[in-house]
């Protein structure tokens, strides 16, 4: 007699077939069409077979043998069940034994054949897994799909691994917002039993938000709800916002941002009854409906604080709190209270105080009475201080910066300047956090920092343009934790039209570990100064190269203020072009710097001076980051003699402060404002009449006040030249800016301030490291002596006169009226006949003097900042409103490739 179990080739256990006859000794179950992995198999059926005798309840096996394994030996498979020869079976033993072997997931068919006991296995081994390979997936790269795919090649292929597979590749799309996105895996067979797997995807659109219905609202219209949802209705004008897509945890944020704004608002009972999103037919838009109960509306009743801790008075506390009874309750204000208690009490030492507020509501008169319950708790004390995560930073770098040690009272307002302080040093994540944990003893706190240090060495070569310089190129290495111990040090070169610096300066914070910080710094500067010739025509009028040095010291005065000292030594050059700005008109054969070529103001600065400086500033600093502060304030007041050597005498003074303000919701608003006066202690020597030299005044324009061009405020000489009818007669002044020749003078004096509010943007925007702000800026120089000449006033030069030329050694040059030749000639003597004077025409403009007024310059605009692959870009868009004669405005500054 014979009997056969079989099990479904097609992946899931199908009813078992049992036949108590033979038909032609094997019984199988009916055949089943072949199917894609992911469709559902029908169920299997048969028809029965007559049967032509029984089976013995039960037998004992006398043999097994496995038939049709490639892969797997005979004892592996009948490892998987547990027939076992000389032990009995039954007909349920057999169809446990099939289920066993299906379990294993490595057969598509199973057959057991029984002979009077000799049984015989045949499996069908499932196909080993070649490849997988993902097709019609744009939105999400193979690298994002592949781990979330737990299938891999050389693995055993299974239905039930696909179906899971591709559960988790929806998933992914689904978390992207793609709920239309459909996974069909298909099977391609090879030869050896092997398969390649292959998922065709067809990702769909983003399912966006069409509509959020809001039920139940009466005292709130749906548009204020909507605007306090981070899930936003899909508009045109949102086409870049990622709110509009529907997100089941966003969706669960948004009811507790309602319930949120509710309770801020005194509804108490505010509850959200359900909240249903449901997706269209054709699966690309959602609908949400939020059904809601507002309730009645409370007020504060009796509110009290009752302390338990003897150093905390109940009733100074409860004269403190903001919220009194009559006024709206609001839940933001009693989490805020209890906060500031727990604030309060880490300041007397109580880490752990338990601060409780019991409520009870008066559903008659709708007032909310409230007392805050702060428990006794044992003053704590600084157990260890423990520091994680820093693998290049020294533990002394961050240690030097905490504000409590090992055995110290402990006090919340020291440990948030602690906390202040590192996120200050820029060598670690924003945002870091001192962690307060329980310590041995319940008056032990353990002070915990976890640091996830990031890169402070930056190594930039750009190039780039500036509306100020031009092109730019420059190489700079900064490491700002040089060998962990928070050194900086830094050296740089830029080049550029206009300028050419080289600079190295090194800094240690804690000399021979004491809060002293020194540091010094070496440069030299090759800068030109240039004016504008017809519009936007520069031409350079003078250049000045300073080479020197600089040593610095700082010493702190108390937690908040310190003292910096400095002395610096410095040699400057500065020259004219000679065969452009020098004749010798003023002194017959001697050549000098003519004011009519270059103006007295700069022949005055021509020359080589050293400046030795001595100087201190006094510094108040108590934001909460120096990098990037949102909160508190800072004020610089800065002195600088110069005199001690040298041949310059002056005393330069400065003053300097801001303020920062979180508007919440991101919204930083901050005041900056700053002041300057020189005050010089040579008398005026020079024909222009200032006693303080050009170099060392006061400059203002881009980029300090926005919306006016590089030295665009200020005193400035302006050359308008004059215009002529067709006999030569002068017919007036030409106005146009653009043909002017504008010198900018600077000035003694000079303030300078700044309105700025700095909005936030999405998370996406954050990262790319983009910062854009609204402004105002106001701000004046002035204070420089009218420039008076030898003939009493400004030039006046209706007329032109020829300045010659001169040959390298000096001589003049005369022109052939006929052949066009140059030929020498001493100084003194004439030109012989057929030849003139070679030379330059100069004349035929009128000087005046602007812009030496204390009026304020007033423009407003908005600007972005972002850091870009490039290196630091800034673009500012900004409209004077307010401005001088004289001023010349700028709408659109930028700058690219260099800090500033």
């Amino acid at each position: 007699m014979s009997d056969t179990r079989r099990i479904s080739t097609q992946g899931r256990l199908t009813p078992v077939l049992l036949c108590g006859t033979m038909l032609a000794g094997v019984c199988h179950a009916p055949a089943m069409a072949q199917q894609s992995p992911a469709s559902t198999p029908p169920a299997a059926t048969a028809s029965p077979v007559p049967a032509t005798s029984a089976i013995s309840p039960t037998q004992t096996i006398r043999s097994i043998t496995v038939e049709g394994s490639q892969r797997l030996e005979p004892d592996t498979v009948l490892s998987y069940t547990r027939l076992r020869v000389g032990g009995s079976y039954t007909r349920a033993s057999l169809d446990e034994g099939l289920k066993e072997l299906y379990a294993s997931e490595l057969f598509s068919d199973v057959q057991i054949r029984d002979n009077e006991g000799a049984l015989t296995i045949q499996v069908t081994e499932n196909p080993v897994i070649n490849r997988i390979v993902l097709e019609g997936n744009k939105r999400l790269k193979d690298e994002k799909i592949l781990p979330e795919i737990k299938m891999a090649p050389r693995q055993i292929y299974t239905r039930s691994k696909v179906r899971a597979d591709v559960a988790r590749i929806i998933e992914l799309y689904r978390r992207q917002g793609r709920f239309a996105a459909v996974v069909d895996p298909k099977l391609v067979k090879l030869d050896q039993n092997r398969v390649d797997i292959v998922y065709e995807i067809s990702e769909g659109p983003k399912s966006k938000v069409r509509q959020i219905n809001i039920i139940g609202n009466n005292v709130f219209g749906d548009g204020r709800l909507r605007g306090e949802m981070a899930t936003k209705q899909a508009r045109w004008f949102r086409l870049f916002s990622s709110g509009t897509t529907y997100d089941p945890d966003r969706m669960a944020y948004d009811q507790q941002k309602m319930r949120q704004f509710y309770l801020t608002q005194g509804y108490a009972e505010f509850r959200v009854v359900s909240a249903v999103a449901e997706l269209t037919s054709n699966k690309q838009d959602f609908i949400i409906t939020y059904v809601v109960e507002e309730g009645d509306r409370y007020k504060f009743g009796d509110v009290a604080v009752k302390s338990d801790i003897r150093d905390l008075s109940s009733d100074a506390l409860t004269r403190s709190l903001r919220m009194h009874k009559g006024d709206w309750y609001n839940a933001k204000e009693v989490e805020d209270t209890v906060e500031q208690l727990n604030q309060t009490a880490g300041l007397f030492g109580y880490a752990f105080a338990d601060v409780q507020p019991e409520f009870n509501r008066s559903k008659e008169d709708r007032t909310m009475a409230i007392t805050f319950r702060i428990a006794n708790a044992p003053r704590v004390y600084v157990e260890r201080v423990d520091i994680n995560g820093n693998t290049l930073t020294q533990d002394k770098v961050v240690r030097r910066e905490f504000r409590l040690h090992e055995g110290d009272a402990f006090n919340t307002f020291q440990v948030k300047r602690s906390q202040d302080r590192i996120n200050s040093l820029g060598f670690f994540q924003e945002k870091l956090e001192i962690e307060q944990k329980p310590g041995s003893a319940p008056d032990r706190i353990i002070l915990e920092t976890n640091v996830e240090e990031k890169a402070t060495g930056e190594l930039q070569l750009s190039a780039g343009f500036s509306s100020l310089e031009r092109f730019i190129l420059s190489a700079s290495i900064t490491q700002r934790n040089f060998r962990g111990m928070g050194q900086e040090l830094r050296t740089s070169v830029n080049y550029s039209a206009y300028s050419k610096s080289v600079n190295v300066g090194f800094t240690e914070p804690y000399f021979m570990d004491k809060n002293i910080a020194v540091g010094a710094d070496i440069f030299r500067q090759d800068m030109n100064s240039f004016n504008y010739i017809s519009g936007n025509t520069r031409n350079t009028i003078y250049s000045q190269v300073r080479t020197g040095f600089q040593l610095r010291a700082g010493i702190p005065v108390t937690e908040y203020l310190s003292l910096a000292l400095r002395y610096g030594l410095s040699f400057d050059n500065v020259t004219l072009d000679q065969s452009t700005y020098y004749s010798d008109r003023l002194t017959p054969n001697v050549l000098q710097c003519d004011p009519l070529l270059a103006g007295q103001y700069l022949c005055d600065a021509i020359g080589k001076r050293t400046t030795s400086t001595i100087g201190y500033s006094l510094i108040f600093d108590s934001r909460d980051n120096r990098i990037r502060p949102t909160r508190g304030h800072s004020v610089t007041f800065s002195q600088d003699f110069a005199g001690l050597g040298g041949n310059v005498r002056y005393l330069r003074n400065r003053l300097s402060a801001d303020k920062f303000w979180p508007l919440g919701g991101g919204f930083i608003f901050s005041l900056r404002g700053e002041a300057g006066y020189i005050k010089s202690f040579e008398s005026a020597k020079s024909a222009s009449g200032d006693p303080v030299r050009l170099v060392d005044r006061f400059f203002l324009g881009e980029p300090q006040l926005r919306g006016f061009d590089i030295r665009g405020v200020g005193p400035r000489i302006i050359r308008k030249y004059y215009t002529y009818d067709t006999s030569g007669n002068v017919t007036g002044l030409n106005e146009s800016r653009s043909t002017w020749s504008d010198d900018s003078l600077g000035g003694r004096a000079y303030y300078l301030a700044h309105a700025e509010v700095e909005i936030p943007l999405g998370s996406g925007a954050r990262d790319l490291g983009l910062r854009p702000s609204i402004f105002v800026d106001a701000g004046a120089v002035f204070g420089v002596r009218r420039p008076t000449y030898a003939n009493g006033g400004l030039l006046d030069l209706p007329t032109t006169i020829t300045l010659p030329y001169y040959d390298a050694s000096g001589l003049r040059q005369c022109l052939s009226e006929t052949d066009g030749s140059l030929t020498s000639i001493p100084n003194g003597s004439s030109c012989p006949a057929g030849s003139s004077v070679y030379g330059v025409q100069v004349g035929g403009f009128k000087e005046f003097f602007y812009g030496d007024t204390p009026k304020p310059r007033v423009s407003v605009g908005f600007g972005v900042n972002w850091n870009s692959p490039f290196g630091p870009f800034r673009i500012d868009v900004a409209k004077a409103l307010i401005t001088a004669p004289g001023d010349d405005t700028k709408l659109v500054t930028f700058n690219i490739g260099t800090q500033f």
